[in-house]
């Protein structure tokens, strides 16, 4: 199946089966923001407490705090989203729709490189067992002339990002025969910049009002009490301080369902460090990111670091943990050595001393930052395609499933009586008031067992279990895995056991090394 058709069915199974909603739908909906359903908002709360525990449990040096939306205008002016938090966009004269420049050259890149692919994957078929892909890559004339045409694309696009010329981006358009998706024209306008910031006003009149910000990143808000926190906390450097919120940005071009929206959540985290020592630890936390991720076992082939060729303003060294989406592999973090650049902006605008004193070498001083951000939003998105499986079982029939990882599945148990009579409802409600004190349940008697099997499958619901007459007789039940459809008998009094040791945040915390 072609992976387009694959991403438009994850597409409608989050919406069938009520992970995520249109916003706004009876009204037509509202483009680039949607809603989390019931078992969204589960699987979207297990995400945020893996990652939560994974930084303020497994590490003694960092805290978290919940600082506001709505901040201080100077602050966006100090850290440079005021004048430089742009995209570089270009329209579309015949079809009169906006695009982001850098996205349509970066799509360009990635049909260099699907073309590549194409020409490696016709010749394993054609050599098998004994087909070399690294020598084949490199020895190739078509492989070779693609791969060279994308290298100079790439050196040109970053040259023209590092020096912001927008008359380059749209000549790199035009040479390399881009269209419109839409019209199919190359009609295209100048390229220009375009803030991102939501504007609203506070006060209450209009005359009175002042001009804020809907923040466009939560990191700020740790800037600004980074000192606050160090104090209060007693935190000697290296620390850090983890937030996850809401954040906002008035993205022209959003696509790919939750991938890009204009509300979004982030998980940030700042770690604050002496300068000097910035790359070090710069290194170190891109290798422990990244064992995060692939602690899901979602497989090392799935993930890669993408370095930046042009650093944002603040940053000395800066890199992306991409994930293979069905639409390529693209960014779910992003880890930036910041330097000390907010800080000090912050200290230049607010005029007031925020440096730390460091007892060790009795002075103060500016620390440097390292950053670890993830839309939260992206880390579903990432989730639920790669769970997203269809199976075709024994006799020809087909099922759906979520192969979610245990901890993170919005369901951890269904339980389900053979028949609604006789006392099995019954039997199965005292299996349920039981165990929800220790993961999530659901009860589910509607339809044929097998019609709630596929109901639960569907959800990602790791285990189920089946009340029936017997259990009446010995207190034992049937016990269904999702992934493999292993049923095995079991006493009642050893599910809580069975079940709790694959299904809480601490089984996936307990494999991070």
């Amino acid at each position: 199946m072609a992976q387009e058709d694959v991403f438009k069915k994850v597409v409608s199974h989050c919406k069938e089966y009520g992970f995520v909603f249109p916003s706004s739908e009876i009204y037509d909906g509202l483009a680039a923001v949607y809603d989390y359903g019931q078992n969204g908002v589960e699987l979207k709360n297990n995400i945020k407490q893996y990652w939560w525990q994974s930084m303020v449990l497994l590490h003694e040096n960092i805290v978290g705090i919940d600082s506001a939306i709505f901040m201080h205008p100077t602050i966006w002016k100090a850290s440079g989203h005021v004048d430089a938090f742009n995209d570089p966009l270009i329209d579309n004269r015949d079809s009169k729709k906006r695009y982001r420049a850098d996205v349509l050259i970066e799509d360009q890149m990635a049909k260099y490189d699907e073309k590549i692919d194409k020409e490696v994957q016709k010749a394993r078929k054609r050599f098998g067992e004994s087909f070399d892909e690294a020598l084949f890559r490199e020895t190739n004339p078509r492989v070779l002339e693609h791969k060279q045409k994308r290298d100079a694309l790439h050196e040109r696009f970053a040259k023209a990002m590092n020096d912001n010329d927008l008359a380059e981006l749209r000549q790199i358009i035009i040479d390399e025969e881009i269209v419109c998706p839409i019209s199919g024209t190359r009609n295209w306008t100048e390229v220009r910049q375009f803030n991102l910031m939501f504007k609203t006003e506070m006060g209450s009149t209009a005359d009175a009002a002042s001009t804020i910000y809907l923040r466009p990143e939560t990191a700020q808000g740790i800037f600004v009490n980074y000192l606050n926190v160090q104090k209060t906390g007693h935190m000697k450097i290296p620390f850090g301080i983890a937030q996850i919120g809401k954040a906002f940005r008035n993205e022209i071009v959003a696509r790919q369902f939750i991938f890009r929206m204009r509300e979004f959540e982030q998980m940030e985290m700042q770690f604050f460090i002496k300068p000097g020592t910035e790359l070090d630890w710069f290194a170190k936390w891109k290798t422990w990111r990244m064992a995060w991720h692939q602690n899901l076992g979602f497989g090392a082939e799935n993930y890669r670091f993408h370095d930046h060729d042009k650093l944002a303003h603040y940053a000395n060294a800066a890199t992306d943990i991409e994930f293979n989406m069905p639409f390529g592999f693209k960014e779910v973090e992003g880890i930036h050595s910041r330097t000390n650049f907010d800080l000090s902006q912050h200290e230049k605008y607010s005029g007031k001393s925020i440096k730390y004193f460091d007892p060790e070498l009795n002075e103060s001083y500016t620390p440097y930052v390292i950053e670890t951000s993830i839309g939260v939003d992206r880390m579903f998105l990432s989730v639920i395609c790669h769970s997203y499986c269809e199976e075709k079982l024994e006799g020809g029939e087909t099922r759906v499933v979520l192969r979610l990882p245990a901890a993170l599945a919005p369901v951890k148990l269904a339980v389900m009586p053979l028949v609604k009579k006789n006392g099995l409802p019954e039997k199965a409600q005292e299996i349920i008031n039981d165990l929800r004190f220790h993961f999530n349940c659901q009860y589910d008697e509607k339809d044929s067992i097998g019609k709630r099997y596929r109901r639960q499958d569907a959800i990602g619901t790791p285990y189920c279990v089946t009340v029936d007459f017997q259990s009446l007789e010995d207190d034992t039940v049937t016990l269904r895995w999702r992934d493999s459809m292993e049923q095995k008998r079991v006493k009642i009094s050893e599910l809580q056991g069975i079940i709790e040791d694959n299904v809480t945040i601490t089984s996936l915390l307990k494999k991070l090394k």
